[in-house]
């Protein structure tokens, strides 16, 4: 565990379960992060995701997979990959990105598959080129001067996506901390904000990107001069674009190992397309039957015929027991309406279409029709769905 997060927790310990390293925590004030300082970086991460809404992100050195886990549930993301070096971590933590019940019962718009790698980030792996984002969390640290040499050629000359974040400690803060070098045993290095703006825009310059600096970890009242805790370079190829791999790095190159793999199941894949689609179709139909119902009842109250839709009668768009826009209001009101013959209920496709809902999944009448006409009936000239007026489970005055 990293010092700034034993601080962060350090406060409440009695003296005594402290041990050699934190002699000096119970006579200082410790630094408390809230929240803690893990979850600024992981929160900065999410903001980048929220603005620029990136389809392809690699997280290098994932470790334990929170970040992957956060940013699964962005829907502008299709692929994310994590990489780290300790293999065993990656298959403990696999299990933290596979799907819930509920993304299956409410799918994402757009696929989604989520991998993990084993190996170096100094490695050249040509399945992680054209992504649009690489974040590097508290990584380059760990580093030796050989693969440190190595990782902006690998990240940023043979990667080369479109942003990259890189952050790592800053040695300036460290001296508000009790008894701190470094803040971890594995860090081979930690940089001043003047060591790390240094080498990062040396990168910037040799690699055609441009770098911003910032960080997390506001520091104290009176140490506003040491900077944040966290410094942070984020990366911007210049022009913005992504550039086309040239012949060589097309080559395929699978240096790393595939640990785990999940897809998600989305609106893009017919079957989960249809399930939810046919679905949210009977919702609608049924509660159109039960209304019509309602009217029929009332109407018979009343001992006179009377059209089912009537100027003094609810709107039909009320029914849904949703808010819809006043445009939305005058295309459903506009559509084919339902029907009756004898004990039979009809429902014009064109007039489903026209809930947003139904919309939304479906917006063609052809296409509505191929994906739910094994799954409910459909009039014979295939227009309508039909279903009995009346199912053992209505609700019946006459019953009580």
């Amino acid at each position: 565990m990293e010092v700034e997060n034993q601080m962060e927790t350090a406060e409440n310990i009695p003296c005594s379960m402290l041990g050699d390293n934190f002699k000096e925590v119970c006579a200082e004030k410790v630094i408390r992060f809230r929240p803690p300082l893990y979850k600024q970086r992981y929160q900065f991460v999410r903001d980048l995701v929220d603005r620029h809404e990136p389809k392809k992100v690699a997280d290098l050195g994932c470790g334990d997979t929170k970040l992957l886990k956060l940013l699964k549930i962005y829907p502008c993301i299709q692929l994310l990959v994590g990489v780290d070096i300790n293999e065993e971590k990656l298959h403990s933590n696999g299990h933290r990105l596979s799907p819930y019940l509920g993304e299956f019962v409410k799918p994402r718009d757009l696929d989604l598959t989520v991998t993990l790698y084993h190996g170096s980030v100094v490695e050249r792996d040509s399945r992680l080129l054209g992504f649009d984002l690489i974040t590097c969390i508290e990584l380059i640290e760990h580093l030796d001067s050989d693969d440190l040499a190595r990782f902006p050629e690998v990240v940023f000359g043979y990667l080369s996506p479109a942003m990259v974040v890189i952050s790592t400690p800053n040695a300036e803060f460290n001296p508000l901390f009790p008894t701190v070098t470094l803040r971890d045993a594995d860090h081979k290095f930690e940089w001043s904000r003047m060591e790390f703006q240094t080498w990062a825009s040396q990168v910037a310059n040799c690699y055609n990107y441009c770098v911003e600096f910032t960080g997390v970890g506001t520091p104290p009242a009176g140490s506003e001069h040491v900077g944040y805790c966290t410094q942070i370079g984020v990366f911007r190829k210049n022009g913005g674009k992504l550039s086309e791999p040239s012949a060589s790095q097309q080559r395929d190159q699978h240096v790393y190992k595939a640990v785990y793999t999940t897809s998600y199941p989305s609106l893009q894949q017919e079957k989960v397309l249809k399930f939810v689609l046919v679905g949210e179709l009977l919702i609608q139909v049924d509660r159109l039957r039960l209304r019509h119902q309602r009217m029929l009842r009332e109407q018979e109250k009343e001992r006179g015929p009377k059209p089912w839709y009537t100027d003094s009668s609810p709107a039909p768009h009320l029914l849904l027991g949703a808010v819809f826009t006043e445009a939305e209001k005058a295309r459903i009101e506009n559509s084919p309406k339902p029907f009756c013959e004898g004990e039979k209920f009809y429902i014009p496709l064109q007039r489903l279409l026209t809930y947003p809902k139904l919309h939304r999944l479906c917006a063609d009448e052809d296409r509505m029709r191929s994906l739910i006409a094994d799954s409910v009936c459909l009039s014979s000239d295939g227009s309508a769905v039909v279903v009995d007026l009346h199912n053992s489970w209505d609700y019946r005055p006459e019953d009580n």
